[in-house]
């Protein structure tokens, strides 16, 4: 495994390979790897030559306020995953070399990122979008993938892709969950016993949302309190920044579920600010994370 630095180093590695014919993939992160990404890094593996693992806690997308200094970060225990996990070039850039100081270009998708993680992180996908697009120019990955946590953030990527033409295949994974149901994040370790035994409650509050649609509940407003009154009584450490039901594909607030329907939640618990979603078919009534 290589381990690169510097930004056109990465771009003159990933040049060589494509001109050779060689497919590649990227798998980009902010480190503090678990099984979520590991996931990834294993579909990436198996489905290109040659496969790039990003590691870069990107300060554009943390807000005033937000956990930059204290994210959670292992560069020696990242290290040895990526490579027991085959991972042919692991970039790790500094601040400095991925922004310049007077960098003033930016990258924006406003319609995507206005609602769910936007309200109370308005400055969040403008980073996200920026470093992901400074990312597929610098690897120029023939697929790149993203996990369905953050489901706003792979929706507004596969749209941003599109409209800018770039010539990578965004593929979206499905959310990689421990037994009880919690869905995997680096920012888990922030959770204190007593948080962590009332975490599994967020995903189980969306499962409850699906099942009273498939009882036959098509009224959004009714399904959302039935889930806050669920969340009241089995989260009572956790504070609810958001419950949403949205079109999958343009995130627009649905008052209906006449159709599919995803249903994304945030919660504050304790030092964790954690975010789930969950696919509703209503007439099947079935959960479907493709």
């Amino acid at each position: 495994m290589e381990i690169v630095t510097n930004p056109y180093d990465l771009q003159t590695r990933a040049s060589e390979w494509r001109c050779s014919g060689l497919r590649t993939a990227l798998v980009p992160t902010m480190g503090y790897l678990h099984e979520g990404h590991l996931t990834l890094i294993d579909h990436g593996r198996k489905n290109a030559d040659r496969l790039m693992v990003s590691l870069f806690v990107n300060p554009t997308q943390f807000g005033p306020g937000e956990d930059l200094d204290t994210y959670p970060r292992d560069a020696e225990r990242d290290e040895a995953l990526a490579r027991e996990h085959g991972v042919d070039v692991l970039f790790t850039p500094t601040r400095d070399s991925m922004y310049a100081p007077d960098h003033a270009t930016w990258v924006e998708v406003p319609s995507l990122a206005a609602g769910l993680c936007g309200v109370s992180r308005p400055t969040f996908f403008r980073g996200v979008a920026t470093v992901v697009t400074k990312l597929l120019i610098l690897a120029m990955p023939n697929i790149a993938m993203f996990g369905e946590k953050d489901y706003q953030q792979l929706t507004l990527i596969k749209r941003m892709v599109r409209d800018l033409m770039l010539p990578t295949e965004i593929v979206g994974m499905p959310i990689v969950r421990e037994a009880d149901g919690l869905a995997l994040s680096s920012r888990n370790a922030y959770l204190t016993e007593a948080e962590r035994a009332q975490a599994p409650q967020l995903y189980k509050g969306l499962a409850a949302a699906r099942d009273v649609v498939a009882g036959g509940e098509r009224d959004i407003a009714a399904v959302r309190q039935y889930v806050e009154s669920y969340y009241a009584k089995n989260l009572p450490l956790g504070e609810l920044d958001y419950l949403e039901f949205v079109d999958p594909e343009s995130l627009v607030p649905m008052t209906r579920a006449d159709g599919p329907c995803r249903v994304a939640v945030a919660l504050r618990l304790g030092k964790a600010r954690l975010i789930d979603n969950l696919r509703i078919d209503p007439p099947s009534g079935r959960e479907s994370e493709k």
